[in-house]
């Protein structure tokens, strides 16, 4: 039996379920998320979070103000965070705050930040 994989990095995506999203919608908020967050990385972090293949986690926040509270720790901690507002071409008015993408970091840093979240 192969031995699991240990992941010393990752990134967490935290998407708002408060707001009406399709499938769909959710996972092209992650992936805003995780690219915006990803471009404010150290560069020594990201090639260290590539070369482990990239581990995600996502997770539900209950609300807009969970979002930006998450962003101030992680800022805090010197962990990249990214803030998505939608366009409102879809499904949500212009400026609807949707998800943050956290990291990618040290897989225990940001387990102190976001720990408490349930899985998406």
């Amino acid at each position: 039996m192969a031995e699991e994989p240990v992941f010393a990095y990752k990134q967490c995506l935290v998407i708002r379920t408060d707001i009406p999203m399709s499938c769909g919608k959710r996972c092209a908020q992650a992936a805003h998320a995780s690219i915006g967050a990803y471009e404010h990385a150290d560069k020594t972090v990201r090639k260290a979070w590539l070369s482990e293949g990239q581990k995600k986690v996502v997770l539900k926040a209950q609300n807009e103000r969970t979002l930006h509270e998450l962003k101030v720790f992680a800022e805090r901690a010197g962990i990249a965070a990214s803030l998505i507002q939608d366009a409102g071409m879809t499904e949500i008015p212009p400026g609807t705050v949707t998800a943050l993408g956290l990291g990618p970091a040290k897989s225990a840093d940001l387990d102190r930040i976001t720990g408490n979240l349930p899985l998406l």
